[in-house]
């Protein structure tokens, strides 16, 4: 009996002994990254200065923002000097591979023969080119592959993806989808009233930049039959912005390296998403550069 006991003991002592060293929880970037020096990324999401109307909120031209005009440049100057604390190395603008035509702008513009482009590549983009000796700027812009099928003469064998490609998914009359027309509507008059940094302050905080994000998958078409929604969505949209991630996943860089990633603010969206998530680069949120 006495045996038995001083058996049990042991056993209780051992047990007690393993449990205790147990390895601890480690930080999943202790194996990912280790001790290597990340690239940091800044994303600025914006509104198009230059009011293309491909977006699917259309602003009202009475709510639009004159970025040529006096205030609003020297509002603008605050705007890329608060960016500038960045330091960037790299410039990636919503533009595609080719963009040759933004330095034939700025050098015309330099020598005083045009405006520069009213659009944010410009009037963010280049003017930091400019300001911090930069050689090129990185058009990273990609369209979706339903786009693609959309547009190949085989995709009339395949009805299914005809029919997603030409409805809409995006808007509608439905409660959510006019809930976001008064927030987009709202914000429109936010940004007139307010500088163009307290307008970029509130576009890029993250609450504003998911929700963004939710209006895809919450109102308008998406809660289709089947899976019709789901399915325009991820070819499209989501599918668009993994494209645009590759490509500047594609631009060369090093750890030392500081990316300006400037695009529409419902592709910053999920490319927060994406580089929050990735162990190759350390994202910098734009209303933390105070910090």
């Amino acid at each position: 009996m006495k045996k038995s006991f001083l058996l049990f003991t042991v056993y209780l002592l051992t047990s007690c002994s393993a449990i205790s060293q147990k390895t601890a929880a480690v930080d999943p970037d202790t194996f990912l990254v280790g001790d290597k020096t990340l690239p940091k990324v800044l994303l600025v999401g914006a509104w198009h200065f230059n009011y293309p109307g491909l977006d699917a909120h259309v602003t009202d031209e009475s709510k639009r923002i004159n970025i040529y005009s006096e205030s609003r440049q020297t509002e603008l100057a605050e705007l890329n000097a608060y960016i500038a604390r960045f330091k960037p190395t790299k410039i990636v603008v919503e533009a595609g591979a080719n963009t040759g035509y933004l330095r034939y702008n700025f050098n015309m513009w330099k020598a005083g023969k045009e405006d520069l482009y009213a659009g944010e590549e410009s009037q963010i983009g280049m003017r930091l080119v400019d300001q911090f000796g930069l050689d090129t700027i990185y058009g990273c812009n990609a369209m979706g592959l339903l786009t693609d099928l959309y547009y190949d003469s085989l995709l009339q064998e395949i009805p299914y993806l005809d029919s997603i490609a030409e409805r809409h998914y995006f808007g509608g009359d439905d409660d959510i989808s006019q809930r976001y027309t008064a927030f987009y509507q709202y914000q429109e008059a936010y940004d007139l009233e307010h500088t163009l940094l307290e307008g970029f302050q509130y576009l890029n905080s993250d609450k504003v930049l998911d929700r963004y994000w939710g209006a895809y998958i919450s109102g308008g078409q998406f809660p289709s039959p089947g899976f019709e929604g789901a399915d325009a969505l991820s070819m499209f949209w989501f599918n668009r912005n993994l494209r645009i991630y590759r490509n500047i996943q594609a631009i060369e860089v090093d750890g030392d390296d500081r990316i300006l990633v400037l695009f529409g603010a419902g592709h910053v969206a999920i490319l927060k998403w994406l580089f929050e998530t990735s162990p190759e680069y350390s994202l910098v949120k734009f209303n933390e550069l105070d910090k």
